[in-house]
């Protein structure tokens, strides 16, 4: 270790390090703009800049290495001076944009302008203007005009994304960002620009000028695009998910999230076709029934059957609270050894960044709680077989369009009986004889496991009208009244769905069986009992990174 001294602390640290590193390790913060400690060092903002014992001249802390002995100051009135000369020079022909820019709010340059800059311009000439709204590619809009040339972008697509598309022309206070000609920022990453652009620069094309940051609150939560898992920031506004944004985890995905899971995870969860309530088909057609109405249909029509001509079908797309009830209610209550799930694996659409080919986010999750090994048939072929047959009468699916294949669908016409749990309108639900709305993946509490055998957390950023009824003295009826008048909460009325744990608990308490949960927590405790991967594992312990599963696993049936 090296033995250094910064701001009057004496620090030990590992060799090789630079200043910057040394300080931010240490609760030290300098300013800077170009550094990310995942992209190259450029050393061009000139931010960072501190002053070393014995140095003749200040020297850039992002990229000048600890030496043993090295005294160092960050706040000395050189240094105050001279970043004060920075921001001055930066904010010359920066347009005056804080009022419209996205930006503003989470922008270094406005912050560092406040609490490092002088407070005052002199700068009385005409500011040099720039292109404005010029589409870099499909997602990323680029305002050249706010642009420190921090080159975060450039080093980004170079090094992380690997197309090397974006570059500086012109030079001194001309100097442009912009794409090599006939080129265009069109990489699956390509969105991971506007986090990491320090300003206003470079923002998201989806989600420009919807909302101000500070009217949106995040929630911690996991991407469901595929069997990476993700963490992320779900941004939400009037209970409306307004966008997503990656979230730090060295262990999953780093820095960055793909632009397929930040714009196509989401938007169908505000999606007219959402479904509320709970259905059951009359002449033909699906129409609202009430949930104790259709529950105990359910439970009716199930008892009519023989165990042998009952199948379950559990989904990777839900949480591993959801699927270990809904496996327990199948094995323990009904007796049917007719349960499986549906792999949704796109061969080739993966790459060695984060993309994975196996579309769904929990199915490692699914196959440690209902036992199904990693090389073996997953039990739904053989129930499809069954159904073609004749064999299977009755099938209860659990959050899976498996409909969505022209194939299954025919063969779903075949049955007596067809039970579905899904958020949204669909294929499935088209053909289901009695359907229950559920939340989706922002609306629910619970955990999933990603293909490294991480346990993550879902945490609810959305409300449904199912939350609140539990609120001490909040009827159904109130609810419905102030929700009338306050827009903060219209669309909530329009989402009247519960957790697939609690529906399952409720249908097999129908059929004379108590599942005593009165929480997803409550279901995780016994998950983590139960089932050997996830011994000693808590909601706490999961915390906001994940806890990995415990190995080797020995994937067989604890339920």
């Amino acid at each position: 270790m090296v033995k250094i001294k910064i701001d009057d602390r004496e620090l030990e640290v590992e060799p090789g390090s630079t200043i910057l590193q040394a300080a931010l390790k240490n609760g030290i913060y300098i300013p800077h703009f170009c550094w990310h400690p995942k992209l190259s060092i450029a050393g061009n903002c000139r931010m960072c800049l501190v002053e070393v014992e014995k140095s003749p001249k200040l020297v850039i802390s992002c990229a000048t290495q600890v030496a043993d002995g090295m005294v160092i100051r960050t706040n000395t009135e050189k240094v105050i001076k001279a970043r004060n000369a920075i921001l001055e020079l930066m904010l010359i022909n920066h347009p005056l944009d804080c009022p419209i820019c996205d930006e503003a709010g989470e922008c270094k340059l406005q912050e560092y302008a406040y609490k490092y800059g002088s407070g005052k311009s002199r700068f009385e000439e005409v500011k040099i203007h720039k292109p404005k709204r010029v589409q870099l590619g499909p997602y990323v809009i680029l305002d050249t005009e706010r642009c420190i040339m921090c080159s975060r972008c450039i080093r980004f697509t170079e090094e992380v994304a690997g197309q090397t598309v974006l570059t500086f022309i012109q030079r001194g206070t001309h100097v442009e960002l912009t794409t090599f000609p006939g080129t265009q920022l069109d990489n699956p990453y390509s969105l991971n620009v506007t986090d990491i652009c320090p300003v206003g620069a470079l923002t998201n094309k989806d989600s420009r000028f919807k909302a101000r940051v500070w009217e949106m609150s995040p929630t911690e939560s996991i991407c469901i695009g595929c069997a990476r898992g993700c963490n992320i920031y779900i941004w939400v506004r009037r209970n409306e998910i307004i966008r997503l944004t990656p979230r730090i985890n060295e262990n999953v995905n780093s820095h960055w999230i793909c632009d397929h899971g930040r714009l196509n995870t989401f938007k169908w969860i505000n999606s007219p076709d959402r479904l509320s309530g709970a259905f059951i088909k009359r002449n033909g057609k699906l129409v609202e029934a009430g949930w104790d109405e259709a529950i105990s249909m359910i439970a009716s029509e199930l008892r009519t059957y023989r165990k042998d001509e009952i199948a379950g079908i559990a989904s990777a797309y839900s949480t591993n609270e959801d699927n270990y009830v809904f496996l327990k209610f199948m094995r323990d209550v009904i007796g049917t050894k007719n349960i499986g799930f549906m792999n949704h694996i796109k061969d080739g659409d993966e790459d060695n960044i984060l993309i994975r080919a196996d579309k769904t986010p929990n199915s490692l999750g699914v196959k440690l709680i209902g036992g199904w090994q990693e090389a073996q048939d997953t039990g739904i072929e053989k129930i499809l077989k069954a159904i073609e047959s004749g064999e299977i009468k009755a099938v209860y699916v659990m959050e899976d369009n498996i409909a969505k294949d022209p194939t299954v669908a025919k063969l779903l016409y075949n049955l007596e009986l067809l039970v579905v749990h899904s958020p949204l309108k669909n294929e499935t639900t088209d053909i289901a004889d009695i359907v229950l709305s559920t939340p989706a993946y922002a609306e629910k509490n619970g955990t999933m496991v990603n293909f490294q055998g991480f346990v993550q957390r879902l945490r609810p950023a959305v409300t449904l009208l199912d939350h609140v009824r539990t609120l001490d003295g909040f009827s159904v009826t109130k609810w419905d009244k102030f929700a009338s008048y306050n827009d903060r909460w219209s669309k909530v009325v329009k989402r009247d769905a519960r957790s697939t744990w609690r529906l399952i608990s409720s249908l097999a308490s129908a059929m004379g069986v108590k599942f005593k949960y009165a929480s997803a927590e409550d279901v995780f405790k016994e998950i983590a009992e139960r089932i050997p991967a996830f011994n000693g594992l808590t909601y706490d312990l999961i915390g906001s990174n994940g806890a990995k599963i415990k190995e080797p696993v020995s994937v067989r049936s604890h339920v």
